[in-house]
């Protein structure tokens, strides 16, 4: 059984999850929205991933003996100026989730609740990943622009990064 502070900060961590699932839906429809195909699969994949990490907080909790909640989840923005704007939000983002596992991880090993520490690694090595990828496709976008030719390839490898990515998940 997780304790009352535990059960609390992974049920927020779940529905963070879950916004982040919005989020990455969301950019996918802007994406699509301009045309760009291969950005809206890169950002629908990765929403579906999202969801798939709220699934296994959800488990967790379940598993523990812990109600999951899941609470009000914020509508996501609708609207960038940019592909790099996009892309610039989407890492600020992940380093905000990597923030938030951080703690998780801090708050396991204060109480001493090794079992959510373990649990959490699989987390700690995740968002590394995913920091990386978006720092790659930030670097990637900024240096081929935004506009015509330039965003046309960056579409484009985003597509087929997006399914070599995911594919190896």
């Amino acid at each position: 059984m997780l304790s009352t502070e535990m059960s609390s900060h992974l049920n927020n961590q779940m529905n963070l999850e879950f916004y982040s699932a919005n989020f990455y839906l969301q950019m996918s429809g802007w994406c699509i929205n301009k045309g760009l195909e291969g950005s809206s699969v890169f950002f629908k994949i990765h929403s579906q991933e999202e969801m798939e990490h709220m699934q296994r907080f959800f488990n967790y909790l379940s598993d523990t003996g812990t109600l999951p909640i899941i609470g009000n989840i914020a509508a996501p923005p609708i609207s960038w100026s940019s592909l790099v704007e996009i892309l610039e939000e989407a890492l600020k983002h992940e380093k905000l989730i990597t923030d938030k596992i951080n703690q998780l991880v801090h708050v396991a090993m204060n109480i001493r609740d090794y079992s959510t520490f373990n649990f959490l690694q699989w987390y700690v090595a995740e968002q590394h990943e995913e920091e990386k990828l978006l720092k790659a496709m930030l670097d990637k976008a900024v240096l081929v622009g935004n506009k015509g030719e330039g965003l046309f390839l960056i579409d484009k490898e985003l597509g087929i990064i997006s399914a070599k990515h995911f594919n190896n998940h």
